[in-house]
């Protein structure tokens, strides 16, 4: 029998080889040298999975992996048109409040998640409205371009989503309503606020989707015309494991997209939008965490490649329990904002801050998540 001293001999033995096994990971080289993260920690110091630290070499906050190693999170969706979690019912006091805590964080661009989806609209569009839509009770497209003047942050325009390409699988049913919401939504906006600073078009795809190149390229133009260039960025998912029907019990599917096929469609899609579409931002809860450095090193060649910028989309919900959708473990957030980094990626928003991380969520859970979040980049 082992007795104690002889434990812990192996176990000093043990830990000191384990110290030297990150410099045998693989990870992302980002262009130019060096990662865009919030903390100092250089390229391939820690391995995909996470910290090559061990506890008690952390930080006085407790901490045992490197703080601020992650790409800071700078942009949020707005999702007040909702289609599988629930509204929170916000007035405009409950809004200024989070575009504060959004600041506190360094969070300057805020994006509308869609202007309105089928019938349930954010502003009160003479178009919409006599195609059936319902008149809102609010004006909230308004009303976040104020907040973001007062807290002096980006808005972002998404564009309505009458839901028919959910329907059909064919985007190009959204590009007629867009051709008028666009026009009339710089008409009422865009010429009166100065935070008004680009376009999300809000189609999301995954694969070479019908219509998809052709729609975005009729939308990203007509945006950019009628706006004197403003930027313009699409969020699409990749279709892997974690790629499964919300409303299903299910939590990963066999059939997932590959690198290679995933590289190849994306770079004929890119190859068709770029010259209309400034940024992409791919959603990164579909794929497992030991696969992120591999999808996001070809997420940011196609984007070198065609000259757009490089976002990630940091999911702050949890994908990986049966109950949709919780906000997310830290540790799973700060995997993803890691790779990220590593891959030397352009810009981190998510979906979406005011749900899954803001201190007044609904759910307690984000408070908690915001907190550890500032821990996290020492933002405390």
């Amino acid at each position: 029998m082992e007795d104690r001293r002889s434990f812990l001999k192996k176990g000093a033995l043990a830990a000191a080889a384990a110290v030297t096994a990150p410099a045998l990971l693989t990870h992302c080289a980002p262009s130019g040298g060096e990662s865009a993260t919030g903390g100092g920690s250089s390229t391939g110091e820690h391995s995909p999975k996470g910290s090559s630290q061990f506890p008690g070499t952390g930080s006085s906050s407790g901490l045992c992996c490197p703080k601020g190693a992650g790409l800071r999170i700078t942009g949020t969706f707005l999702d007040e048109i909702s289609h599988d979690i629930p509204h929170q019912n916000w007035g405009e006091k409950e809004w200024d409040a989070d575009f504060a805590y959004m600041k506190a964080i360094g969070i300057d661009t805020v994006i509308d998640i869609r202007c309105g989806y089928r019938k349930f609209i954010t502003y009160p569009s003479p178009y919409l409205l006599g195609k059936g839509c319902y008149m809102p009770s609010m004006d909230l497209i308004d009303l976040f371009c104020r907040l973001a003047e007062k807290y002096g942050m980006t808005f972002m325009l998404g564009l309505y989503d009458s839901g028919r390409y959910w329907d059909t699988g064919d985007m190009s049913y959204e590009v007629e309503s867009n051709r008028f919401v666009i026009d009339e939504v710089w008409e009422r906006y865009g010429r009166r606020y100065s935070s008004f600073g680009g376009w999300y078009i809000s189609g999301e795809i995954s694969r070479a989707t019908k219509g998809a190149i052709d729609s975005f390229r009729a939308m990203g133009r007509q945006c950019k015309e009628v706006s004197g260039g403003l930027p313009t960025f699409i969020s699409p998912w990749i279709d892997g494991k974690k790629a499964v029907a919300a409303a299903g019990a299910a939590l990963s599917k066999a059939e997932a997209v590959s690198v290679a096929e995933h590289e190849r469609e994306w770079d004929e899609i890119f190859d068709g939008i770029h010259d209309y579409v400034d940024a992409c931002a791919f959603q990164d809860g579909h794929i497992d965490y030991d696969e992120l450095d591999a999808f996001f090193t070809v997420n940011k060649r196609l984007a070198d490649k065609y000259g757009m910028q490089c976002w990630t989309n940091a999911e702050t919900f949890d994908r990986d329990m049966p109950i949709k959708f919780f906000p997310i473990k830290f540790d799973k957030l700060r995997l993803k904002l890691e790779a990220a980094a590593r891959c030397g990626y352009d810009k981190a928003i998510t979906f979406e801050f005011s749900h899954f991380m803001s201190p007044q969520s609904a759910y307690r859970q984000a408070g908690h998540l915001y907190g550890r979040y500032k821990e996290y980049f020492d933002l405390l």
